[in-house]
């Protein structure tokens, strides 16, 4: 496994790190999961992702399970804010209230008594921005958390929190949790040249496509039984990406990972690690020789050429416009 500082942070976090969205607590049995992270922990991985909103919670257990007894300082744990956790009113958005119950949560879900990073999990149109970032430096101060980072934030959104953080002596951002991919290439255009510049690490989510970069869905034929794309809870999200067109174009990169002896999940990890302003690629899996797979692109360098030749190969199905987000109905 290779290592790379988060953002400008002197935090080193594993190049590959392992998630439980949609997986923990929800498709996958928990033995399998804590066989993935068994996995995990065995191929290297030290930095482990997840959301008190996963699986309705139970994602935190689930990991906070499978990772007991494992020595919390060889660990960097990393959660997140934002979404419903519960029926009230104030069960939700990045209010200091909010944040506060919220972080108290997670760390007796996860059983720790810290978290290395605390995430807002979407930005709040509803609360001022002010008081999200003093919640989030009050939870430094007290030792519930090491660091601080965003998902999913516009440009805009991460140049307006550092300069609030500046001025009001707050701990600076140092991360931003995008999805990022062969496909999904939005934070090219704004979001990387904003980090570089003021020191923040992107942490990428969906660096495979939910599957789509394995080459298991075909053109003109249903999905595998059992795959993300018949799950409900992913088969949604992946629903743009499933296009005949996408399908044929994603064939025609198998030449190129077999040409730099890769499974093309491999290669889809290894094209996210090349830029050099993400700091971790998160993989899941619902089988531990996914994750034995998936890790077997840290370290990997491709060159200009194989870089081109995936451009090329990929064309105009690959998303560049930053105006395009996530949509807030969805949890990644």
């Amino acid at each position: 496994m290779e290592f790379r500082h988060l953002g400008r942070s002197g935090l080193l976090v594993s190049e590959i790190s392992y998630g439980n969205w949609i997986t923990h607590g929800s498709q996958v049995e928990e033995e399998a999961a804590r066989d993935c992270v068994r996995a995990a922990l065995d191929e290297g991985i030290t930095t482990f992702d997840t959301a008190d909103v996963y699986a309705g919670t139970r994602a935190e257990e689930v990991l906070g399970r499978a990772l007991h007894g494992i020595r919390r300082e060889s660990l960097e744990i990393f959660t997140k804010v934002y979404w419903p956790t519960g029926a009230g009113r104030n069960d939700r958005g990045l209010s200091r209230k909010h944040i506060m119950e919220s972080i108290n949560g997670s760390l007796r879900r996860l059983g720790t008594d810290y978290v290395d990073l605390y995430q807002a999990h979407r930005f709040d149109v509803e609360t001022p921005l002010e008081e999200t970032l003093r919640a989030f430096d009050d939870l430094v101060r007290q030792g519930k958390v090491l660091y601080v980072g965003v998902s999913e934030w516009t440009a805009d959104q991460i140049a307006r929190a550092v300069k609030i953080a500046d001025e009001m002596g707050f701990d600076r951002l140092v991360s931003n949790q995008p999805q990022y991919s062969m496909l999904w290439r939005v934070i090219e255009a704004e979001v990387v040249p904003l980090s570089e510049q003021e020191g923040i690490g992107q942490i990428v989510w969906s660096p495979i496509a939910q599957g789509v970069l394995t080459g298991k869905y075909l053109p003109g034929q249903p999905p595998p039984e059992g795959s993300r794309a018949t799950d409900p809870s992913g088969s949604g999200f992946i629903g743009r990406m499933m296009s005949d067109e996408v399908l044929r174009r994603v064939q025609d990169l198998k030449p190129i990972a077999a040409d730099h002896g890769l499974s093309m999940a491999q290669l889809a990890v290894a094209w996210v690690l090349q830029n050099p302003n993400v700091s971790s690629a998160i993989v899941g899996a619902t089988k531990p020789e996914q994750v034995r797979d998936n890790v077997k692109a840290a370290g990997v360098k491709l060159d200009a050429e194989a870089l081109k030749q995936i451009d090329d190969v990929l064309g105009p199905v690959v998303e560049r416009d930053p105006a395009k987000t996530v949509s807030p109905s969805r949890r990644p």
